[in-house]
């Protein structure tokens, strides 16, 4: 997919930098053949978190666009670097390959404890159109009207260099993958700063490139991990205990629910984990020390 992304930066005024996380497949390769683009290839996988902080530290650059390799831009990013300019950060709108407005992805609101306890309960599976999910996922808002959001996915988002280095970049916490940008534009907010949403300046994302190289039972890992560590640094108190109690005790059906899909017990580690971790993150005391309990 990185081909098709440095192909639309081609002809931009912009100067890309790739890092590649030690990929099994031939994106240093393909990224290489073209000579404006900068490749950074890491011997081992840092997290997407680290790579995205590596590659901003290896330039100077006032404006930063973060770029997903399934993204591809169809239009100039001029009228993001003048609302960046503006207010700190700014997002395009994100389109399928049919053209079509990315609902409930291309803008959040940010999380809260309700939002994440019935993304948790699969309500929002279920009952897509309930208030708590069309108010997470923005389905009440038009996405061909500008104006401020809470949450536009790192796939597609522009910050000014100044807002990056006052804000310490990614947290490198959320590893390997997932709330890193979510926490970003938390941070942001809270910080006094605006982000921007210009729907004039479009790209296509096909979605879910590398998530889908990652086994289930580590994306249900990781995807968990990560949303305990938001809800920890995020939440108050009780807010905090009652995401760890629904990671918890949604994991058991989940388990047996992999278990049966899959006839096999080959989940059941994963969950296992999840269920540890969540239950240790319940009872304890201590809010920020989360661990994924796969790091080395």
């Amino acid at each position: 997919m990185v081909h098709k992304c440095l192909e639309a930066l081609a002809n931009m005024t912009v100067s890309p930098i790739v890092i590649d996380n030690a990929s099994s497949d031939h994106t240093v390769e393909l990224a290489r053949a073209f000579p404006e683009a900068q490749v950074i290839a890491n011997r081992q996988n840092r997290g997407f978190a680290a790579a995205v902080n590596q590659g901003i530290g290896s330039t100077n650059a006032e404006f930063i666009l973060l770029l997903n390799p399934d993204v591809q831009l169809l239009t100039s990013v001029d009228a993001l670097v003048l609302a960046s300019r503006q207010y700190g950060l700014a997002a395009g709108k994100l389109i399928d390959s049919n053209l079509r407005p990315q609902l409930g992805f291309n803008l959040r609101r940010l999380p809260t404890p309700v939002s994440l306890i019935f993304e948790l309960c699969g309500i929002n599976r279920l009952w897509p159109d309930n208030p708590v999910n069309r108010r997470y996922r923005c389905l009440d808002r038009d996405l061909d009207l500008p104006g401020p959001v809470e949450q536009p996915p790192g796939a597609f988002l522009m910050t000014r260099r100044d807002v990056w280095e006052r804000l310490g970049g990614f947290d490198e916490r959320f590893r390997p993958i997932w709330f890193e940008d979510v926490d970003y534009c938390r941070r942001a907010l809270d910080a006094g700063y605006r982000i921007e949403y210009v729907p004039s300046v479009l790209a296509i994302h096909a979605g879910g490139h590398s998530v889908a190289q990652v086994p289930a039972g580590c994306r249900a890992v990781y995807w968990c991990v990560s949303l305990l560590r938001y809800a920890a640094k995020h939440f108050r108190s009780v807010g905090y205990r009652s995401v760890c109690a629904a990671v918890l005790f949604t994991s058991v059906p989940r388990m047996f629910a992999g278990m049966i899909h899959e006839r096999s017990c080959t989940s059941s580690n994963s969950y296992f984990l999840i269920i540890r971790i969540a239950a240790q993150c319940l009872i304890s005391n201590r809010r920020r020390g989360v661990s994924n309990g796969t790091d080395s």
